[in-house]
């Protein structure tokens, strides 16, 4: 049940946003953006298999983002604010969906 509230709280959304545009200055390939942003979540590299599996639901997001614009603002900006300059909304829509899952680790949320 946590999983189901922190995925659609608004102010996890918006650390999400944030956590994108960090991963935006990580490079131009989503690998190393996504790769980034598990290294700052979890401080540690991720597993290959991990990293695959972020690719892949970024790729899919993207793919649904950039057939519709208007989604793609509203996930990228709502409510954190405009889009930094020269970002692809599609690519910062996608990366905040990655972000929010990689928030949502049970590795990121409990210390064992």
């Amino acid at each position: 049940l946590q999983a189901l509230v922190t995925l659609n709280d608004p102010v996890y959304v918006e650390a999400a946003q944030s956590l994108a545009r960090i991963m935006l200055q990580a490079g131009d390939a989503p690998v190393d953006r996504l790769r980034a942003g598990f290294q700052r979540c979890l401080a540690r590299s991720p597993e290959p298999a991990e990293l695959d599996r972020l690719i892949k639901l970024f790729e899919q997001v993207r793919t649904r983002y950039a057939k519709d614009p208007e989604l793609a603002k509203k996930m990228a900006t709502d409510p954190i604010g405009p889009a930094p300059k020269d970002a692809k909304l599609a690519d910062l829509a996608a990366l905040t969906v990655a972000g929010n899952v990689l928030l949502n680790l049970d590795e990121m949320l409990m210390k064992r």
